[in-house]
């Protein structure tokens, strides 16, 4: 028997003239030529039960746009490198998945979809300012989830993780969906002239060709434009080109998929509260006595700083931070789950009860913040004594989060009668702000500019480190005097990718001005000094 929840769109059509007889079972049809068959129907994944499959069939628009995302993203997208690509591709295809669902007939949009989309539109234009690689990859993930977030439009955290994981399953349904609306879509284009539409494609092609070809003999400018525009063909472009294709073109139909599925029931059902107050309060008091109790003892260590360490025997920078910084982030990261687990678990029911729940929870979040700013107090320890670096200003922006997370945490146990529905979404913000932020500080550039700052004043520098920089730095590492300023640059340029590989989809703003930093104060040839003392420990 076929499952019940069977899309019955999948199921085969009987033959014209042929009828099933009553006898045969469900999902059985008679064969005109022998026995009953049993009919192949897909099945939709459970995860599919909130999102139903859309009630109007594809639309040409729908169709026309995935081809269209699809185009653009085989020739935009630099999946190897940070560049405008990926924000053009992002603007294509918010621009088509709104104009596909608005012909589906739902052009309302509420304001957390477009918020998350504003959000994932903000994260591509920061891949298309910067050049380095690493965060070039956090920006475009994190865009992807602003995305997905947009498009599922989850309030609680299990129902964002579910959203975020939908977005793939939904680009492979939704071909399925497409797959059954395109035969009546394929009759219209025929009985349009479908044979004209090909010729005056091939025409527009053979033109293109023929007028460009000329126009580029004619010039030697516009033949530069068109040699960095054109992509050379080779077998790892093809792969590009059918990779992109593979991706956005499911990927857009998924998008519309989702848009257009009628709403899931936005009624939270409210979490089983199975813990009594003696089975939560004890390990929750517990551990509010040890934060206590390390907080107390450890205060000078906490905020000691360099005095701390200048004035304790064998304690070098190094160690200070080192021997606490990374158990501290682990500490916090720790007591954040330990304090969701409460929350949700905790009975609730009676004034005494939230008192309880208030005051350990309260506790907790307070001397979390004390850990979180130690922590902090390390890493500037740190970065002061040996200069900055990438993972010391990542973590620092993640510690920073984390405590804004507590403060989040703290407001929203103001009222537990009225659970806090926004907590999730605020924190996934929150953190999203945090890379943007980051973003903004142009990480590679202010360490290098920092590092800069103490050679200049100080005379110690890593010049091995600072070769590892990405052209974000350039403008900064301009200031160092030769033959130090041209030993970093020639690695930094000799490493980054050219304009030649990547073309115009691998345009960033920093590679435009490391060029006209390069322009105005050419490379020299020169021999590099040994090893300065290193300011990375």
């Amino acid at each position: 028997m076929p499952d019940e929840r069977s899309d019955p769109a999948a199921v085969v059509e009987v033959p014209p003239g042929v009828v099933a007889p009553a006898t045969l079972p469900s999902g059985w049809v008679p064969s005109p030529s022998g026995p009953p068959v049993r009919v192949v129907a897909f099945t939709r994944p459970k995860l599919f039960d909130d999102f139903p499959e859309p009630a109007r069939p594809v639309t040409r628009s729908v169709l026309i746009g995935a081809v269209v995302a699809g185009v653009v993203a085989a020739l935009a997208v630099p999946w190897t490198t940070p560049g405008i690509g990926w924000l053009v591709t992002g603007l294509v295809v918010a621009v088509v998945t709104v104009v596909g669902v608005r012909s589906l007939g739902r052009p309302t949009f509420g304001p957390s979809r477009v918020a998350w989309a504003v959000a994932a539109l903000l994260l591509l234009a920061a891949v298309g300012v910067l050049a380095a690689p690493w965060l070039g990859v956090l920006l475009v993930v994190a865009a992807f989830g602003c995305g997905a977030l947009a498009l599922t439009d989850g309030r609680r955290l299990r129902k964002m993780v579910a959203g975020v994981c939908m977005v793939p399953l939904a680009s492979v349904w939704a071909l399925f969906w497409a797959g059954r609306g395109a035969p009546d879509r394929a009759g219209d284009v025929r009985r349009a002239g479908l044979g004209r539409v090909v010729a005056a494609i091939l025409v527009s092609v053979a033109l293109l060709i023929v007028f460009v070809a000329l126009f580029a003999g004619a010039d030697p400018v516009f033949a530069r434009v068109v040699s960095t525009v054109t992509p050379t063909l080779n077998g790892g472009t093809v792969f590009r080109w059918i990779f992109s294709v593979v991706v956005f073109v499911p990927g857009t139909l998924g998008a519309c998929f989702l848009l257009a599925s009628p709403r899931p029931s936005t009624v939270d059902s409210s979490p089983e509260r199975s813990w009594r107050r003696v089975e939560w309060a004890l390990p929750a008091g517990t551990l509010v006595a040890v934060f206590a109790a390390f907080v107390a003892v450890q205060f000078t260590v906490l905020f000691g700083g360099a005095d701390h360490v200048l004035t304790t025997e064998n304690l070098t920078f190094a160690q200070y931070a080192r021997t606490g910084f990374w158990q501290l982030l682990t500490v916090t990261v720790l007591t954040l789950l330990i304090m969701a687990a409460v929350a949700r678990k905790a009975h609730r029911s009676t004034p005494t009860d939230r008192l309880w729940l208030r005051g350990l929870l309260g506790a907790l979040a307070v001397l979390s913040l004390v850990v979180v700013a130690s922590a902090l107090a390390r890493m500037w320890t740190y970065e002061q004594a040996y200069g900055f670096s990438r993972l010391r200003v990542l973590v620092s922006v993640c510690e920073l989060w984390l405590g804004l997370v507590f403060l989040l945490v703290l407001a929203a146990g103001i009222r537990l009668s009225a659970p806090a529905r926004w907590l999730p979404q605020a924190v996934v913000g929150t953190g999203v702000a945090a890379l943007l932020a980051l973003a903004a500080l142009n990480p590679d550039q202010f360490i290098a500019d920092r590092n800069v700052d103490r050679y200049l004043r100080s005379g110690k520098v890593d010049l091995d480190y600072l070769s590892t920089l990405s052209v974000d730095a350039v403008p900064a590492l301009d200031r160092l005097p030769e033959p130090e300023r041209s030993c970093v640059l020639s690695q930094i340029m000799a490493d980054a990718p050219s304009f030649a590989t990547d073309g115009l989809r691998g345009w960033t703003l920093d590679r435009y001005l490391t060029d006209l930093v390069l322009d105005d104060r050419p490379l020299r040839t020169v021999s590099c000094p040994t090893a300065r003392p290193a300011n990375i420990d």
